[in-house]
């Protein structure tokens, strides 16, 4: 009889489903994966060790770039970190304009996360319609930082700086005419609530249209129902949290169940699965969408009732304003410590976790009582969502280790920290 071996398969780090560096090895069985052994660390770049190395309020920015798909979740809990050191706490408005960014952030997570996991099962168009939506957040984005992703607008005691009250315009160019760039422009005529609120308005048709697209497509279904299945007890014991837990029936999310800024004065509904599979996290993605659009919904009309300070006023942790800085002595100086030395930290260790689009986000922060972390360890969800791919995949083709990858939502600067 001749000898049947295994055949060892590199799925990565160049195949365009790996989602970043991923190098996976499969162990095969003909066309069945026996095994898979996800090999990190070709990204790495010293992230934790880097903000050990600078003030505290200088690594915001830094923290932008670990998930770069979910800029301002990231930068929320660590500015709650420190602040939890502080024994600070923000304005009321603050807190608002906080939440309502961080369910922005999650939609465009979100809305990224399917445009890539139905690109990643053949499905081309839903691409195309989930970037046409991040195009308009992104530009909330700029509005308010200046800067389309890295935004570092949150920042230790309140955010960088209140809602604009006026939008940036399309101009007519070459490339742009007249009658194209009035149509572009017809929301951006008041502030930036106006803007988003017409927004909330017209995103529901948008997620239909998606599900339009994929929910009872049939094709859409062979590639997802029953594939990559967790039960409720296994996810838990993975470490699995988000998505990944609540498509296997685990109502836990970190907004009810550990609540943090204004999340108990809002409305909103926990979205859970019960098979565990592919399919049903997908319907988990898709109902949270309509539940951010909610919360969006919640934070503007507060807001526009609502007027008030977005900082602190004490200029040992919020810069004071250019004018006092230019003509007054002590609020110079106050400007050239804050950026230059920044803030002493009270010793003291803190865990801070939020519901992050991915899962659990959470931030372990030390302080020795210098201006910068003594230590400071981020816990990822996307690296322990990754780490349970052997469970998920095991038994399955070949081709269902691209729809399990894609639903696991890496992005591996989050990963590879």
């Amino acid at each position: 009889m001749p000898e049947i071996r295994n055949m060892t398969v590199n799925f990565g780090p160049q195949h365009p489903a790996a989602h970043g560096v991923l190098r996976l090895v499969l162990e095969m069985d003909g066309e069945v994966i026996v095994r898979a052994d996800p090999h990190i660390g070709l990204l790495h770049r010293g992230t934790e060790k880097l903000a050990e190395s600078k003030p505290f309020n200088q690594s915001i920015g830094y923290l932008d770039r670990t998930d770069y798909i979910s800029m301002m979740c990231n930068e929320h809990a660590y500015v709650l970190a420190i602040e939890k050191l502080l024994g600070i706490a923000p304005p009321k408005r603050a807190q608002y304009i906080r939440v309502m960014f961080a369910e922005i952030t999650r939609i465009l997570n979100h809305a990224f996360w399917l445009a890539a996991h139905a690109l990643d099962c053949g499905a081309m168009t839903v691409f195309l319609y989930a970037f046409r939506e991040r195009e308009d957040l992104l530009d909330c984005y700029e509005a308010v930082s200046g800067t389309r992703m890295h935004a570092t607008y949150f920042r230790p005691g309140g955010v960088y700086r209140d809602l604009p009250e006026r939008m940036p315009q399309y101009q007519a160019s070459r490339w742009l005419s007249e009658k194209d760039a009035a149509a572009r422009n017809a929301d951006r005529q008041g502030s930036l609530l106006d803007f988003i609120e017409a927004f909330t308005q017209r995103f529901p048709a948008y997620i239909d249209e998606y599900e339009t697209l994929l929910t009872d497509n049939r094709i859409w279904k062979q590639r997802t129902v029953g594939i990559g299945v967790v039960s409720p007890e296994r996810a838990i014991a993975l470490g699995f949290t988000g998505c990944m837990l609540r498509g296997s029936g685990v109502e836990w999310d970190l907004r009810k169940k550990q609540p943090y800024e204004v999340y108990p004065e809002l409305d909103f509904d926990i979205p859970v699965g019960k098979e565990g599979d592919c399919y049903d996290r997908y319907l988990v993605h898709i109902e949270e969408l309509r539940q951010s659009n909610r919360i969006i919904k919640q934070c503007v009309d507060w807001l526009r009732a609502n007027p008030g300070p977005v900082m602190i006023d004490d200029h040992k942790f919020s810069p004071p304003q250019r004018e006092k800085m230019k003509g007054d002595m002590e609020s110079l100086i106050h400007h050239f410590k804050l950026f230059t030395e920044g803030y002493c930290v009270p010793e003291g260790e803190v865990y801070v976790p939020i519901e992050h689009p991915k899962g659990e986000f959470g931030v372990y922060l030390i302080s020795d009582g210098a201006n910068k972390p003594y230590r400071i360890k981020i816990r990822s969800s996307a690296f322990t969502h990754l780490s349970g791919i052997n469970d998920l995949v095991e038994g399955h083709m070949l081709a269902d280790v691209v729809a399990v990858l894609s639903t696991l939502d890496i992005v591996f600067g989050e990963v590879d920290r």
